[in-house]
């Protein structure tokens, strides 16, 4: 008798999901395995993913941190799967990006496929023509602060998928390792770093800002790049009336 998996989950996607994961490279993580090791097992490495996905018993090993100097002088924390883990995001973001791409904004341009900053950049100036005003405005760790409930009821509203559900709230819960191997709890965030946390963010802030702002403010367009935003006003008056009046 052949014992089935409780979730289907094709081995085709998951060798998919590591020719883009070795095509963008990256550092090791907490496992100190690099693509190239990685590779030397890759039969069997894939097998395991594929294996512990279907049965439902994949869980995500911590993700490493590493700060990265930022221009401002600040710094950026980044938190660096395994290369495992990225082909296990990956295959995640192989199922779930087809599905809620095409409900985002327009002129949502980060992190999606056929989008560039450079695209963004451009729509900016040709408004910038048109509008004398804008408010330019970038969340504050807004990665490292996502509400965990928010994010997993945003995520709902586009599938209902068992395992891609369950994946994605344990990666949200999945521990962090310092520098010093210190194991670090997480409740709040999604890993700058991670291959599924750009489209997370892109969920959650389809439905936090863009929505919103197409509901309440549908005659200020605006551009949006993750976290990173551009609203175009007529006025003075209006360009301080949104924050004033939205809390923004």
């Amino acid at each position: 008798m052949v014992k089935t998996k409780p979730f289907s989950i094709s081995k085709w996607v998951v060798w998919e999901a590591w020719k883009r994961v070795r095509a963008n490279q990256g550092a090791a993580g907490v496992d100190d395995v690099s693509i190239s090791e990685f590779e030397e097992r890759l039969k069997d490495n894939l097998y395991k993913i594929w294996n512990r996905m279907s049965s439902g018993t994949y869980f995500p090993p911590p993700v490493r941190l590493v700060n990265i100097p930022k221009a401002d002088g600040g710094e950026r924390t980044l938190g660096i799967p395994t290369v495992g883990d990225r082909v296990a995001q990956m295959v995640v973001k192989l199922y779930l990006e087809p599905v809620v791409d095409p409900c985002f904004h327009p002129d949502s341009y980060g992190y999606r496929p056929g989008k560039s900053a450079i695209e963004a950049v451009g729509q900016t100036r040709r408004r910038c023509w048109r509008y004398d005003w804008v408010l330019d405005l970038d969340i504050r760790g807004f990665f490292d602060n996502i509400d965990h409930s928010l994010m997993m009821r945003a995520v709902r509203k586009h599938t209902q998928c068992k395992w891609i559900l369950l994946y994605i709230e344990r990666w949200l819960k999945a521990p962090a390792t310092q520098a010093d191997r210190t194991l670090v709890d997480r409740d709040v965030g999604t890993p700058q770093g991670g291959v599924v946390s750009p489209l997370l963010a892109n969920i959650f802030l389809h439905h936090a800002l863009d929505a919103w702002m197409a509901e309440k403010y549908p005659n200020i367009p605006f551009e949006r790049y993750a976290d990173d935003m551009v609203f175009h006003c007529k006025s003075e008056a209006q360009a301080r009336f949104i924050p004033a009046t939205s809390g923004l």
